[in-house]
């Protein structure tokens, strides 16, 4: 059934979406649903935005050329990212020229702040991308933990049931993955001495319960609402609990867990 059918009457929207059924294009979508999926949508890209701008900065503190290279690729891939969303936002009329100077994205909390899961400021990133980064230990930390997180979050998007934004988190998720594995291979590279494997320790008590407020509070209201609409299928609690288990496989190999 197609959900041009859907929307003449033929099958309640939320019942169609619910087992599964996907929306094409924004005439389709209805009003509370077009909020949602904006909201979906404004989150990745701020996220996006924010982590490019603040990864940007630690290009100079890479301590060699492929680190560099490695820094310079995840810092143009995440503004690609949410240029790719942007678009699908500015069919809904989202002004994508003003969008990606409206916020300061490179501004940063200070280090002790402790915002929890929630939002800062005027734009919708993640509250993790609100803390600064410090020296290429803590930002290949963060990189990793991070891009673990992403992992798990663009898996579960990569289902909504808006059928274009379905297909570019698809699109992403290759190179997200790819970008955590560069954090592992730095993170491998820096807890290989006595001195990196205490410096990477540090960051990662500092980080990792920071990455982990960002999936949101458990048994949250809000899921059930996005469920029904196709644009959650799992908990927040379950993926935290993917992460966790993806994070203690990634570190326990390298003395780190």
């Amino acid at each position: 059934m197609s959900s041009e059918t859907t929307e003449t009457g033929t099958m309640p929207i939320e019942d169609y979406l619910a087992q599964g059924g996907q929306l094409t294009s924004p005439a389709n979508v209805p009003a509370r649903y077009r909020g949602e999926l904006l909201r979906l949508m404004a989150t990745f890209v701020d996220s996006e935005l924010a982590a490019s701008a603040g990864f940007a900065d630690t290009i100079n503190t890479a301590p060699g050329i492929t680190a560099r290279i490695a820094a310079c690729r995840i810092t143009l891939e995440k503004a690609d990212h949410a240029e790719r969303v942007l678009a699908l936002m500015g069919d809904f009329g989202a002004d994508e020229g003003r969008y990606a100077t409206h916020h300061p994205w490179a501004d940063r909390l200070p280090r002790d702040a402790s915002l929890g899961q929630a939002r800062h400021g005027g734009d919708m990133r993640l509250a993790v991308f609100h803390y600064p980064i410090q020296g290429w230990t803590d930002a290949v930390v963060m990189n990793a933990l991070q891009g673990l997180a992403a992992t798990v979050t663009l898996e579960e998007m990569a289902k909504v049931s808006y059928a274009p934004l379905a297909e570019t988190f698809r699109d992403i998720l290759p190179r997200e993955r790819r970008h955590t594995e560069l954090g592992l291979t730095g993170l491998a590279e820096i807890a290989a001495t006595e001195e990196g494997n205490a410096a990477a320790r540090e960051a990662i008590t500092y980080w990792q319960p920071k990455v982990a407020d960002s999936f949101g509070a458990a048994n949250s209201a809000r899921f059930e609402t996005l469920k029904r609409f196709g644009l959650r299928h799992r908990p927040n609690e379950a993926l935290l609990a993917d992460w966790t288990a993806s994070v203690r496989a990634a570190l326990a190999p390298l003395g780190l867990a």
